[in-house]
């Protein structure tokens, strides 16, 4: 793809050839990140069990907070390996990089969780009794 800001690259726009990136992204990122890999599992359960019970809205939450969890984590996995390209002995500029970049995607799954929790609490009661939605 071509690089409009740099003036590198191939000529052309493809959205077919982004989404192929897209898709090896993040299937790199489930195969080799186990807490991507747990959070995108767990998230798809709870998604599915909003869905099956009707809960749009509930569904659209899950989806949104999920969503926010994995862009984290991918953006602190991709800074952490930059950093590491960058320099591979200990730094402390570097250390304290790599800590932000976890702080954050600490918030997104102290959100996660939240949102997850309060949602398993309202569903669960529709479970005892799927015929009385």
């Amino acid at each position: 793809m071509r690089n409009k800001f740099l003036g590198t690259g191939e000529p052309g726009y493809h959205p077919l050839r982004k989404l192929a990136v897209i898709g090896a992204g993040l299937r790199y990122a489930v195969l080799n990140d186990f807490s991507v890999l747990y959070k995108a599992a767990l998230s798809l359960l709870v998604l599915g069990l909003a869905l099956w019970l009707h809960a749009w809205v509930d569904a659209a939450i899950i989806l949104l907070a999920t969503g926010v969890v994995l862009a984290a984590e991918l953006f602190n996995t991709a800074i952490e390996a930059l950093c590491d390209f960058v320099e591979t002995r200990h730094d402390e500029k570097i250390r304290i990089i790599k800590d932000i970049a976890a702080a954050a995607t600490g918030v997104a799954i102290l959100a996660w969780w939240i949102v997850l929790a309060a949602n398993l609490l309202d569903l669960w009661p529709h479970l005892a009794r799927p015929a009385a939605r």
